[in-house]
């Protein structure tokens, strides 16, 4: 068992902390597609402009998620991850003021505070459940999708059947982040171990993984599976709703994409930890995506269209969860971990914030929505080609610990990417 594990039960208000945090990484973003339609009409905007309310979180991923290690270096894990979920309640409220102003500006603030825990939640679950990575990362995954996949389907009935409006409806995810706000509060003692970044830095000097084409494999895969996801979620309702669908029933498709991804968010992890290589794992999620998106570019039968989000759920649930273990499994220590989650995350994210806006503005450029989907099928051929590079059974390593591994017994049967 991992080492936090004691008998007051502390580690299991950890376990429920980041289960909390998790709740809100996704279902701020998630809400907001089912209702772009209402947003656009509402400010008179275009659809490239509403594709960039998904587009700033990613932007801010991308911008943010460097200086997140540093941030709990200097003061503490539990102190930033605290000081992140204030922002995010913060912006959830700015949001829904109404506003063009407020809109953006609540969507920036999101992004920003979403981003540092994206980065630094992987890092603690490495250093605080170390024998149990697998599944912390599954359980993780499943309480992110599992609030996703709510958002987008309550969205609507919020607004339009509550009378609430899109504002109101976006904005009642706000209660959500206070609740998680209190529950974290508790966790301020992880401002005393910063989990091992300065020692372990001190230790191992720095690890440039800028140069190593591991690490770029990894990076962009992260970055190609936040394409497809974010992309599919801002776009896909809109795309049902032109075929005729209504707007809950668009939306609720997006929640059963999200539904379908449960399941193997939290089994993925655990398959993924116990093989060799990951290359058979990331196959199937890329054949998965080209299926569903080429059934809903091709085959427009509506008795089909769940089948095709299903598709497309399990492989946002696998690649996702792929991509959060190769930060634990590509690396051996927590600042090379927390290093990496940020190099990926921050490339990554700034290649995903490309996708909605890139997606609306082929749209209105062809009046159809082939070309961008075939934009997606040429994403997800490339998921595939940089995640089986990601996934072989090599380590990213510094420089100066490339020698010393060589000679270290893994029981995991790793090799140093340049052994």
């Amino acid at each position: 068992m991992g080492k936090s594990f004691d008998s007051n039960g502390k580690s299991w208000f950890l376990i429920l902390g980041i289960l909390l945090i998790a709740a809100n990484l996704r279902s701020p973003l998630t809400s907001v597609g089912p209702l772009v339609g209402s947003i656009r009409d509402s400010l008179s905007i275009s659809n490239t402009v509403a594709g960039s309310l998904t587009t700033i979180p990613l932007l801010a991923f991308g911008l943010f998620s460097p200086f997140a290690p540093k941030l709990a270096r200097r003061f503490g894990m539990g102190r930033v991850l605290l000081a992140s979920l204030s922002f995010l309640t913060i912006g959830i409220i700015l949001r829904s003021l109404s506003g063009i102003g407020t809109l953006f500006a609540g969507t920036v603030l999101i992004g920003l505070a979403i981003a540092l825990c994206n980065v630094l939640i992987p890092g603690l679950i490495k250093e605080e459940f170390p024998q149990r990575i697998g599944i912390m990362t599954g359980s993780y995954s499943v309480a992110m999708n599992l609030f996703g996949a709510i958002a987008s389907g309550i969205s609507v009935p919020i607004a339009h059947h509550l009378n609430l409006g899109w504002s109101g409806a976006l904005g009642c995810w706000g209660i959500l982040c206070l609740i998680a706000v209190l529950f974290w509060l508790p966790q301020l003692r992880l401002q005393h171990k910063p989990i091992s970044f300065v020692k372990i830095a001190k230790e191992t000097g720095s690890s440039n993984l800028w140069r190593s084409s591991l690490a770029w494999r990894v990076t962009l895969f992260m970055g190609l599976q936040s394409f497809l996801f974010y992309t599919i979620i801002s776009w896909f309702p809109e795309i049902l709703r032109q075929r005729g669908f209504s707007s809950d029933s668009a939306g609720w498709m997006i929640s059963l994409m999200q539904f379908a991804v449960l399941p193997f968010t939290f089994i993925v992890p655990i398959m993924a930890g116990r093989m060799a290589t990951q290359r058979p794992l990331v196959a199937v999620t890329s054949g998965l995506f080209i299926l569903g998106i080429t059934g809903v570019m091709f085959i427009k039968t509506p008795v089909l269209i769940p089948v095709w989000f299903i598709m497309m759920g399990i492989g946002v649930g696998s690649s996702f969860s792929l991509a959060m273990m190769f930060f634990a499994l590509r690396t051996e220590t927590t600042h090379q971990a927390a290093q990496l989650s940020g190099m990926a995350q921050a490339i990554g994210y700034l290649l995903a914030a490309v996708g909605p806006t890139l997606f609306g503005l082929l749209h209105d450029l062809t009046h159809l929505w082939t070309v961008p989907l075939v934009m997606l099928g040429i994403a997800a051929i490339f998921l595939l080609i940089f995640g089986l590079g990601a996934a072989g059974n090599v380590y990213v390593c510094s420089p100066t610990l490339t020698a010393s591994m060589k000679t270290v017994k893994n029981p995991l049967h790793y090799q140093t990417e340049d052994s």
